[in-house]
């Protein structure tokens, strides 16, 4: 069996509507009579209600999520007025209570829809764009920022933290994905040490939390794994989501790579190695996400096909620029 980083208990920590209220009720009474409803398109590591029409209730679903709520209350609003785009806006903290046993948050509402092909008029413009914001972020002051460890389940730091996972999961997906050629990836991964300045990171740059409206990028949202360190996670979206075939990837490794290439002050520059990295971070995720998905349902091809376009992907990219 390979396990996921964290498991919520069954239940997601008992959240539902109704306990949604009754934390409203008890500790934010003025907004005890707005509607309470789920969000279309919730995470894994929190469950989120739509509160009324301008705000948001975000409630970890594991103990291992909750020290985000803090993070992400100091963080977000110091680092907002130097982002491009919106992130979330910090209205309050709530406490545990109601038998729910973490801290919460009321959040704004931001609008826009999750990134996909169908909602984005200009794929390559697109992914340009979240390497401008990428690049914004990294020019943000770290002082007193978070480093990189358990708290963002280790993105900003080394890949080699998941090393004995990989290896599990190169074992388990013998005769499904090329292992010998994916075990190559993984090693130049742990070869490219990163020796760079510390930098903020987002730590889950996905198509879930990247908003859209209108076609275009309007907003970043699920900062729980950000962190200051280094940013060759924040790459993996150039195999999960972009492109090679219609320009997007290497837009954004274009994008990506031309400020810090440049020097540019307070940017990290993305040299071979960073994305040496960032292909070990995208291969350790997707070969865990697969090797789950055959544990699960081997006759479900939609997740296992997804993955493994994703490890093809990467082990082209390696083969190409490696």
């Amino acid at each position: 069996m390979v396990s996921s980083e964290l498991e919520p208990p069954d239940g997601r920590a008992g959240i539902d509507a109704g306990l949604v209220k009754r934390l409203i009720a008890a500790q934010f009474p003025r907004w005890r009579g707005l509607d309470v409803v789920p969000v279309e398109v919730d995470g894994w590591d929190n469950r989120t209600y739509r509160l009324g029409e301008e705000m948001t209730v975000r409630l970890p679903t594991a103990e291992g999520y909750a020290p985000a709520v803090a993070k992400e209350n100091t963080w977000l609003p110091r680092l907002a007025p130097s982002l491009p785009v919106a992130v979330p806006p910090v209205l309050a903290e709530g406490e545990p209570g109601e038998g729910y046993p973490y801290p919460w948050s009321v959040r704004g509402w931001l609008p826009g829809e999750t990134a996909s092909y169908e909602r984005v008029d200009d794929m390559a413009r697109f992914a340009a764009d979240v390497a401008g914001f990428l690049h914004a972020l990294q020019r943000c002051p770290t002082a007193g920022g978070p480093p990189a460890g358990a708290h963002s389940f280790y993105r900003g730091a080394s890949p080699a933290h998941y090393d004995e996972q990989t290896r599990r999961c190169l074992t388990r997906l013998r005769g499904h994905v090329d292992t010998a050629r994916a075990e190559a990836v993984w090693e130049a991964a742990l070869a490219a040490e990163w020796r760079g300045t510390p930098v903020w990171f987002h730590g889950d740059i996905a198509h879930g939390n990247l908003l859209v409206d209108g076609g275009k990028l309007t907003a970043v949202i699920d900062f729980g794994t950000s962190g200051v360190g280094d940013p060759a996670c924040d790459l993996v979206i150039a195999w999960v989501l972009f492109s090679g075939s219609d320009g997007s990837r290497e837009a954004f490794r274009r994008a990506a790579g031309a400020a810090g290439a440049a020097g540019t002050a307070g940017t990290a520059g993305h040299d071979a190695d960073t994305w040496a990295r960032a292909r070990g971070w995208a291969l350790w995720k997707a070969m865990l996400v697969l090797a789950q998905s055959l544990e699960r349902d081997p006759a479900d091809e939609t997740e296992a096909a997804a993955q493994r376009r994703v490890i093809r992907d990467v082990l082209d990219d390696h083969d190409r620029f490696g």
